[in-house]
């Protein structure tokens, strides 16, 4: 049975350690530029090199996040970014935008890229596409099912990493733009502003069927009890969310998805128990899902109650009076624990507690405790402890231990002393010089030994020492203790080994189009049919009334059917699979590299991001002439509403979400998914066509 790789986040250097103590084979974290989640601490240029450093002596990976999408006007300093990142010796850098992993695979051969789960790769002809651009990882969708990805990993020589706990987005990752066109926070950037943890009503009919709920707040995903399938099917690296937890959060997560691992390999079994789930819930919890990996029920994915942490029910309120408010518990509270009345929704940190009217530091289930508080809470309120003071105390406690790396260590003892380390993977050897023969006393089998383990605060400690060895001569303290440090010196310095860096000159093959300034459409329904140059249908029904017309395919498609015809894709499954194509707004394309790359993989015709400002877009067709002295096929859609999310979730069709402003969002149910549509129509006014747009199109698919 193979053992997964276990992957844990690093938001900082605290965190960092934190996996590493708690056992992870390697972190995945983000300097200050290009990461996907730009309000985690993250890493300046220095630290970066700290990391490396601390992990590889540890003999865990380093994954940096370059995950965003790359407008034009910052190719350059992203390409520096990215030798800078090389040359320290990251093992792997984790990247979304196509255009730029094929610039980078081209311009550094032997650096490693991994397909983040921002790249939508959720079928056996995304990943075979990835294969064939020599990425050497994906990062499938979170919303990819357990048969699925055990087929994929049956069809591909790619190593494939599956999330596993965690928080979770509602829309497929990388596809949700609710949060950049309504407040001009990218997701896709690194700056989602979380709309989906806002509060919403539902409309139906003109009637508010849910009202101020969060629905499309997702539970955290929680797989411990079925890592065991990921296993069986060979899953090659197991991967937990969470670079904006703190370092306690990392710590016990990942140390118990170490010991779920390493149970399973050894022995069968997941010997995980209630108490471990119950520290899980402490830590950090939005209730807990096993995500549509593994089919979990739609109504048991969101926790529309509430958005952030739930902690755990430790008692009810049964009385408030007096600025003070009085609990009957049904689990310890200590002081310094942080609570939340879940009903009036308010939290504090416990300062003060009596029993009896006596002041106490704890209390324990069955208790009746008071609390001063001067906002006055409601009689059957339920209690949830959000913080545990102990259990922080223990993880650190335990965080600080450290973890150390085994050694071999083999001493040959002649007329010189030969001592050789192996770690598992590296071996060194050092040599004496000649020794003297003892007069007097000579130096025992025991004294090098005990010297030789003297290894202080190395990372390192001795799995077996073996010596040859007659007591004949007499060697002293001084050399014993000079080759152990020059040996753990040449030791470290091996595990510190940075691979050597090949660069080579960009280049790719590319077709020439005409310019031509024509106008398409998307419809859905026969009523909305005009004649265009080019139009553009989203269902097969409708496709087989329009002559002419190219049928839109969705951006979700697991399994992909053969079709013959010219198509819209949507996703990059299709893009491998299919000949005669254009590609649709959800491939985000944001620059001219990635245009470059969807001609030269047969595309015909590349739609815009909706992300890109004019200034931008013409950026893209300039740069593009410049470089390689033709024209693009570029679509733009310049009106339409805009759809903002797709979900494998869904709420009721032909409903509305309304946010807190009063806007009014539709909800489609289409070939079994949700799609959101934003409140606004999108109306872009310019002479397109001007500056080298071939084809304007309008939405009209709702």
């Amino acid at each position: 049975m193979k053992r997964p790789e276990l992957l844990a986040p690093a938001g900082n250097l605290d965190s960092l350690k934190a996996a590493i103590s708690a056992g992870c084979d390697a972190v995945y974290l983000s300097g200050k530029m290009y990461g996907a989640r730009a309000f985690a601490n993250n890493f300046s240029n220095e630290e970066l090199i700290e990391a490396i450093n601390i992990c590889h002596l540890y003999g865990v990976k380093v994954y940096i996040t370059v995950n965003t999408l790359i407008y034009e006007d910052e190719v350059d300093s992203f390409l520096e970014y990215i030798e800078y990142i090389h040359k320290i010796g990251v093992d792997a850098v984790i990247m979304q935008d196509l255009g730029m992993i094929d610039l980078v695979r081209k311009t550094y051969p032997n650096l490693e890229i991994h397909a983040s789960t921002q790249a939508h790769i959720h079928n056996l002809e995304g990943v075979k596409l990835m294969e064939e651009l020599g990425v050497k990882r994906v990062v499938l969708a979170r919303e990819t099912p357990i048969e699925l990805i055990k087929e994929i990993k049956n069809n591909t020589n790619i190593e494939l990493e599956i999330f596993i706990h965690g928080a979770l987005c509602i829309s497929y990752s990388g596809q949700c733009l609710m949060s950049s066109l309504i407040g001009g926070r990218s997701g896709n950037r690194g700056s989602c502003a979380q709309c989906c943890r806002q509060a919403y009503n539902l409309i139906k009919d003109g009637k508010i069927i849910n009202k101020n709920k969060y629905l499309l707040s997702t539970k955290d995903l929680n797989t411990i009890y079925n890592i065991d399938k990921l296993i069986d099917i060979g899953v090659d690296s197991l991967k937990i969310e969470g670079r904006m937890k703190r370092p306690e959060y990392v710590y016990l997560v990942v140390s118990l998805y170490r010991k779920a691992i390493d149970s399973y390999i050894k022995k069968g079994i997941i010997d995980i128990n209630e108490n471990d789930i119950k520290e899980l819930k402490k830590i950090f919890n939005r209730k807990f899902t096993k995500g549509f990996i593994f089919h979990e029920n739609n109504d048991n994915f969101t926790n529309s109650y509430r958005p952030n942490h739930m902690g755990i029910e430790i008692g009810k309120v049964i009385d408030y009076k007096n600025n003070f408010v009085t609990i009957k518990l049904n689990d310890e509270i200590n002081i310094q624990d942080g609570i939340r009345f879940l009903e009036d929704d308010k939290g504090m940190t416990v300062t003060n507690m009596y029993k009896n009217k006596l002041k106490i530091k704890s209390a324990i289930k069955g208790d009746t405790i008071s609390i001063p508080l001067k906002d006055k809470i409601k009689i059957g309120s339920i209690v949830l402890k959000t913080t545990d003071y102990k259990q922080l105390n223990r993880i650190n406690e335990l965080i600080n231990i450290g973890k150390k790396i085994p050694i071999d260590i083999n001493i040959n003892i002649d007329n010189k002393i030969n001592i050789e380390i192996n770690d598992g993977i590296n071996k060194v050897v050092v040599n004496s010089k000649e020794l003297e023969v003892a007069l007097n006393k000579s130096t025992t089998k025991e004294e090098v030994i005990k010297q030789m383990s003297k290894l202080g605060n190395t990372i390192y400690n001795i799995n077996n020492i073996n010596i040859l060895y007659n007591d004949n001569l007499f060697i002293p303290i001084k050399i014993i203790n000079e080759l152990r440090r020059e040996a753990i010196d040449l030791l470290n310095e091996k595990r510190l080994t940075i691979k050597k860096i090949i660069k080579n000159n960009y280049s790719i093959d590319i077709p020439d189009f005409d310019i031509v300034t024509k106008k398409s459409i998307l419809i859905s329904n026969i009523k909305d049919y005009e004649k265009f140059d080019e139009v553009y249908v989203d269902n097969i029904e409708l496709y087989n009334q329009i002559p002419n017309s190219t049928l839109k395919l969705d951006r979700v498609l697991e399994h992909l059917p053969d079709y013959n015809q010219k198509l819209l894709v949507g996703e990059l499954g299709s893009v491998y699979k299919y000949k005669n194509i254009d590609t649709d707004f959800s491939l985000n394309v944001t620059n001219s590299y990635t245009v470059a790359l969807l001609h030269s993989l047969g595309v015909n015709k590349v739609t815009l991001s909706y992300e890109l400002n004019d200034k931008q877009i013409k950026d893209i067709i300039d740069n593009y002439h410049q470089r390689y002295h033709k024209h693009p096929n570029l679509e733009l859609i310049i009106k339409g509403y805009e759809e903002v999310m797709i979900s494998k979730y869904k709420l009721p069709d032909n409903s509305y979400l309304l946010d807190r402003f009063n806007n009014k969002y539709k909800i489609k149910i289409k070939n079994n998914l949700m799609h959101i549509y934003n409140y606004k129509l999108r109306n872009m006014i310019n002479d397109y066509y001007k500056i080298g747009i071939n084809y304007i199109r309008i939405n009209k698919d709702i």
